[in-house]
């Protein structure tokens, strides 16, 4: 395994602005790092121009201490999983793969040996000698992981791999990737738009905007201590409420423009003992609910996190209470606040 870095990566097509905008990133040997952020922001180009599936317009990628910018795809270490499966639908699982190793000339007892002992950690034996036409979704991605795994690369990268599958395959095959990446101890680059899979799997997470990386860090610390309104607004669901600064009456930094704080800092409370608002919407989830209260001078209704037996009807006026230490300060320019002392 090997640890892998950018260095003042840029991705430009023709005279369009810059797709990917001086990308200046470390990822340990053996860290699970996410590439994480909307449609659009550069974070699938930056994974293929580490796969050498696009090229760098500027700015070097190395591998470990060996640079990479303009070695041939097939030749740099790295095993890609894509969003789309891409099995071979007239070879059965075992030969789908076994197939990169096959093709580079191993024995093929020592084939059969990589495949079996990966089909192994993937729970993949039974299904061996069948189709793809034959798996579920589920299982035909993790098929495509097992190719990888038979290619002991030095680096996997992962596109949006969990993107077509629903909702229950994601979560069980979610927990499938962390605990390989806890067997592989392998390094994983990994990205997607999603922030469940972001916070869940990453020791740390690399979040796009742009073309540009906004923050990195542990998750935690990024969802708790966000550079900037854009980090604050795309991680955590429901998304972070923002208000404006003259509706808080606490002491914020001089050149505060607008405040956040999340749905779970919040606390429902009668009307006249807090910000006072009308209470617009609750969505019950079984353990919680979600309330939406309007507020005079706010666009958006504010989301606040209920536990379950808190009982407020649709219509009713409340007031809205919170501690000052969960407030969010940003400046006109979206840049977060350092409190004050």
């Amino acid at each position: 395994m090997a640890g892998l870095s950018f260095k003042g990566v840029a991705k430009r097509y023709g005279d369009k602005a810059p797709v990917v905008r001086a990308l200046d990133l470390e990822v340990q040997d053996g860290e699970f790092m996410v590439l994480v952020g909307p449609s659009g922001c550069g974070k699938s180009t930056s994974l293929r121009m580490l796969a050498g599936l696009e090229d760098v317009s500027a700015g070097q990628i190395f591998i470990g201490a060996r640079e990479v910018t303009t070695v041939p795809p097939a030749e740099r270490g790295v095993a890609m999983v894509f969003q789309s499966y891409a099995l071979y639908p007239h070879m059965s699982v075992a030969e789908n793969m076994g197939f990169a190793l096959k093709m580079a000339g191993r024995p093929k007892a020592e084939v059969s040996a990589c495949v079996l002992k990966a089909a192994r950690s993937l729970q993949l034996e039974a299904l061996l000698e069948r189709k793809p036409r034959e798996l579920s979704g589920g299982q035909r991605q993790r098929v495509a992981i097992g190719r990888a795994i038979v290619r002991q690369p030095q680096v996997f990268l992962f596109d949006e791999p969990l993107s077509n599958l629903d909702a229950a395959l994601r979560h069980e095959t979610r927990l499938e990737l962390a605990r390989l990446h806890e067997e592989l101890g392998a390094t994983i680059v990994y990205v997607t738009h999603d922030q469940v899979e972001a916070m869940t799997l990453g020791d740390r997470i690399a979040v796009f905007n742009e073309g540009r990386i906004e923050q990195v860090g542990a998750p935690m610390e990024v969802y708790e201590r966000p550079v900037s309104r854009f980090v604050a607004a795309f991680l955590g669901s429901p998304r972070i409420n923002f208000l404006p600064a003259g509706l808080i009456k606490t002491a914020l930094p001089a050149a505060t423009e607008t405040v956040g704080l999340r749905p779970e800092h919040l606390n429902l409370v009668a009307a006249g003992a807090g910000l006072d608002g009308e209470l617009a919407l609750i969505e019950h989830l079984g353990d919680t609910s979600i309330a939406y209260v309007r507020i005079a001078g706010v666009e958006q209704a504010l989301a606040v996190k209920l536990a379950a037996g808190q009982d407020w009807q649709r219509h009713q006026r409340v007031g809205l209470q919170w501690r000052p230490e969960h407030l969010l300060a940003f400046d006109a320019q979206g840049l977060r606040l350092e409190p004050r002392a």
